[in-house]
């Protein structure tokens, strides 16, 4: 399953995007952005590296 952004928590540091070894996550208008879905693997680097605990990936 794709991560899921709580947008209240999310402050647009940008961290799950640079970790992403997949491409899954963009920052767009300062928040975190699933913009690809089907090409998560998993790993859950973006939760582990968000500050905010603002992704979790089910």
């Amino acid at each position: 399953m794709p991560p899921v952004v709580d947008l209240k928590k999310c402050t647009g540091a940008g961290v799950c995007a640079d970790v992403c070894p997949a491409n899954v996550i963009e920052i767009q208008n300062g928040k975190a952005v699933v913009v690809r879905p089907d090409d998560c693997i998993e790993c859950r680097a973006c939760e582990a590296s968000c500050p905010n605990g603002a992704i979790k990936v089910p």
